[in-house]
């Protein structure tokens, strides 16, 4: 199943140790950029819960926050790191003199310096067990988002290619028409000019511009790209980047259609062609 990039889900957690709170919020990148908001005393997960993220998503920019409050039983225990708590003042009424001013040293911030508060040993074994599972319940959140996502996509994609389909078709059906009205134009304007031409060269001319012009080529790789495209949305892995690829190669070809065409209809099916290719372009950039 295609899935976006961009989603978002929260999931909460309480026990007799306190609440944990999890935010996971995706947004579409080329690799898969992975940024945490811990709290101090959660850090030491940090690289656990990458590694469960790392197994379960492959492209996007994912933000992981987590807010964690102790338990009122918890928050009671605690003492003040007095040593810690005379360096920070110390270090203000230090700063303090440097920039002139006599600002008051405020209290609360350093008690909300990281080591000021030391709490009495918890064990965290039951928080950090409640995370993971927070975070398991969150990605499947998450990634349940992405695929209703990217299912709106898929559908918004198969517009545009059948649009494609249907520019395509019209230059197929008139292609032996133009041929045909342009090398009569060519042999009436020959004749105005009363030029004795030989019929052989000028076969041999008319078929190298006709061979030039000729866009069966760019249209049956237009073809097969759409067939590849469709098979692809079908598939349950990540294809993003193939996608992204294949839209530049859709690109390639309209422009070397729109270069050989020798006919409003076929100009202005090249132009279409490219609005619609684009449109599809900025869809699978959002992609996994």
């Amino acid at each position: 199943m295609i899935r976006s990039m961009t989603a978002f889900a929260r999931q909460a957690s309480t026990g007799d140790w306190g609440d944990l709170s999890l935010e996971l919020r995706s947004v579409n990148q080329r690799h898969l950029d992975i940024a945490f908001r811990l709290p101090e005393e959660l850090r030491v997960l940090e690289v656990k819960l990458r590694e469960r993220i790392n197994a379960q998503l492959s492209r996007g920019k994912i933000d992981c926050s987590v807010r964690f409050n102790r338990a009122d039983s918890q928050q009671s225990a605690f003492s003040v790191n007095k040593e810690l708590a005379t360096h920070i003042s110390k270090a203000c009424r230090e700063i303090d003199a440097l920039v002139y001013s006599s600002s008051p040293i405020n209290a609360m911030d350093i008690l909300r310096w990281p080591g000021v508060l030391q709490y009495e040993e918890q064990d965290m074994s039951l928080v950090h067990d409640a995370l993971l599972q927070t975070l398991g319940h969150a990605l499947d959140d998450l990634i349940a988002a992405r695929e209703r996502e990217g299912d709106k996509l898929k559908n918004m994609l198969l517009q545009r290619f059948d649009a494609i389909d249907v520019e395509t078709t019209k230059v197929k059906a008139v292609l032996p028409d133009i041929m045909a009205k342009w090398k009569e134009k060519t042999q009436a304007r020959l004749n105005e000019l009363k030029i004795d031409i030989d019929e052989n060269r000028l076969a041999q001319e008319l078929a190298h511009i006709a061979q030039k012009t000729d866009v069966d080529e760019e249209l049956d790789r237009i073809d097969s790209h759409l067939e590849e495209i469709r098979r692809i949305l079908e598939s349950d892995k990540p294809v993003g980047r193939r996608l992204d690829f294949l839209m530049q190669e859709l690109h390639r070809e309209a422009n070397t259609l729109g270069s050989k065409s020798i006919d409003k209809l076929t100009t202005k099916a090249s132009v279409e062609l490219k609005v619609l290719i684009e449109q599809a372009r900025e869809q699978v950039q959002n992609i996994e």
